[in-house]
């Protein structure tokens, strides 16, 4: 049984065999840089830097569940860089604007 289900991943036409399995599996990289970055204090994150994390995880998300075959390795990751990027620009914005109510009120 096992045997069989490794077997169709294999064959899979977007399995190890192609460029569709390994380029998502490396982007991974990028979601787990995000999330190594959560320790990073919030003055030192990029705007732009989470826009673009953010708006690729969006775009990519919704290509890979229209595209044939179905790539659902492509489309966790890039929920994943959608959803660090979303939490990244929070703490940002968090930071700017509670920052700057602060010190409007002294």
């Amino acid at each position: 049984m096992a045997s069989s289900k490794l077997q169709a991943l294999w064959n899979h036409p977007a399995g190890p065999k192609t460029i569709h399995f390994w380029a998502p599996t490396f982007k991974w990289g990028i979601s787990i840089a995000n999330i190594a970055d959560f320790a990073k204090p919030p003055e030192k994150i990029s705007y732009p830097q989470q826009i673009a994390v953010t708006a690729t995880g969006v775009i990519w998300s919704r290509y890979s569940t229209v595209i044939t075959p179905k790539n659902w390795n492509l489309f966790s990751v890039n929920l994943a860089m959608a959803a660090t990027g979303m939490y990244q620009l929070s703490r940002k914005l968090r930071h700017d604007y509670s920052s700057e109510a602060a010190v409007a009120k002294e």
